[in-house]
Parts: C-alpha cells; sequence; structure tokens
C-alpha cells in the first residue's frame, strides 16, 4: 500500500534481529502487518485478500468503537 499512496508508511524488521520488538507485537509468523497497532495480518497474501482481511478488521474495530460508552 505504501508504493500506491505517498501518505502511507511501511516499515520492514527482522524479528530474529530484534527480539524485544518481535515480543511486543506477538510475531509467531513472517510476514505480518500492522497498522496502527491496532490491525493485525499475519501472512503473504494477494493484495484484494489483503484489503478484505484490512476493511474487515477496521470495520469491528468502528462497531466496537460505536459501542463503547463516551
Amino acid at each position: 500500500m505504501a508504493f500506491l499512496n505517498p501518505t502511507i508508511t511501511a516499515a520492514a524488521v527482522e524479528a530474529s534481529e530484534f527480539p524485544d520488538l518481535a515480543r511486543r507485537y506477538r510475531v509467531t509468523g513472517v510476514p505480518k502487518t500492522i497498522v496502527n497497532e491496532e490491525i493485525e495480518i499475519l501472512g503473504a497474501l494477494p493484495a484484494d485478500a489483503f484489503i478484505e482481511q484490512a476493511l474487515a478488521q477496521v470495520n469491528t474495530i468502528q462497531h466496537e468503537g460505536a459501542k463503547s460508552p463516551a
């Protein structure tokens, strides 16, 4: 996605070289994509499947936020 939109940034981290970071983000397999500390997608997916999973998680987060008292 960072290739398609200049407002998106991405970083790749070698989990075996940064074990503390891997533990912090509960990396159990690679690749693992984390978006804004909320969305987590594990595995290499085709772009359409990746977007589908990301949007499903966004919808879940928004739905849960709507149920929370302000």
